[in-house]
């Protein structure tokens, strides 16, 4: 018992309500269907959030707990669960709604034994994505209607489904001896190189000496580390031929106002470059020096 638990009569209106969608023998009203329903299989689950005793009045039966006291990184693992178990609750009450079942006899068919058999329904749902033969199967859901498995699977596809995280480094890339802008161009092009069918790498020019190097990853690590290996291996090319690449913004995930504000940019760079006409021959192949080339 805590301080904070409500008196009985509070729930007095609440029993009533529960009380109306029952008949005089206590049954529920036949073709009716409950949409309440717990996460959790057991009805008091052993309690995983992590809180601090402050104190216990045994007399009273009271106990005083905190969280204040807990460590971020506890808050933050208990969120992060508690965020998931959200996500396939609303999955489950959506596909009991569709199909006029009760929430409880779902879980019982399907999440409860993913919590039990995966530690989690949600890295099961993920996993069903690509897979779904794996999770949904008679052996883990045995008597699940069909069309109670194509709903569920149609709404984990839509829900859980990975959206692709753009991944940016902006870089300049000068080379001013002999080989010029051919080294430059075998820079660039050994680091479009480095990228894969699954996550391919793009470079475009904004304005002399100034790239920016682009991927689309579901994994957003995995996206950053590949164009912190492509441009390793871009200096290396460069810097054997006596030229230099520099890195202005380190790759970091961006956003549509990020793309909106580079667009901005490359078009006020390009009508800068249109209303400077007749440079003169020193000017040219100094530009050249800078690497005005876009192999995108």
């Amino acid at each position: 018992m805590t301080r904070d638990e409500p008196e009985d009569e509070d729930n007095e209106g609440e029993e009533a309500e529960e009380a109306d969608e029952t008949d005089e023998t206590g049954e529920e009203t036949a073709g009716a269907y409950r949409m309440n329903c717990r996460m959790y299989e057991n009805e008091y689950p052993e309690v995983d959030e992590v809180v601090m005793v402050l104190r216990v009045d045994q007399d009273k039966g009271y106990i005083d707990l905190s969280k204040r006291r807990v460590s971020p990184e506890d808050v933050q693992k208990c969120d992060e669960r508690f965020q998931r178990s959200k996500g396939v609750h609303s999955i489950m009450r959506h596909v009991s709604e569709l199909n006029h079942i009760g929430m409880e006899e779902l879980y019982r068919l399907t999440a409860w034994r993913l919590y039990e058999k995966f530690g989690h329904a949600y890295e099961a749902f993920c996993a069903s994505i690509s897979d779904p033969n794996s999770i949904f199967n008679d052996e883990i859901m045995p008597g699940l209607a069909p069309d109670i498995r194509a709903s569920l699977l149609d709404n984990i596809a839509k829900r859980l489904t990975p959206t692709a995280i753009k991944i940016r480094a902006d870089i300049e890339v000068t080379c001013f001896h002999y080989e010029g802008i051919d080294a430059i161009k075998r820079s660039l092009l050994k680091g479009v190189q480095m990228g894969t069918e699954e996550l391919p790498i793009k470079i475009k020019l904004v304005a002399p000496p100034l790239y920016v190097m682009l991927c689309s990853a579901l994994d957003k690590t995995k996206g950053i580390e590949l164009l912190t290996n492509a441009i390793e291996d871009m200096r290396e090319e460069i810097r054997s031929s006596k030229g230099e690449l520099q890195v202005k913004a380190a790759p970091r995930a961006v956003d549509e106002r990020d793309d909106k504000l580079l667009e901005n940019l490359m078009l006020t760079m390009e009508n800068q470059n249109q209303e400077v006409g007749g440079d003169d021959e020193g000017e040219d192949d100094e530009e050249e020096g800078m690497g005005s080339v876009d192999i995108s």
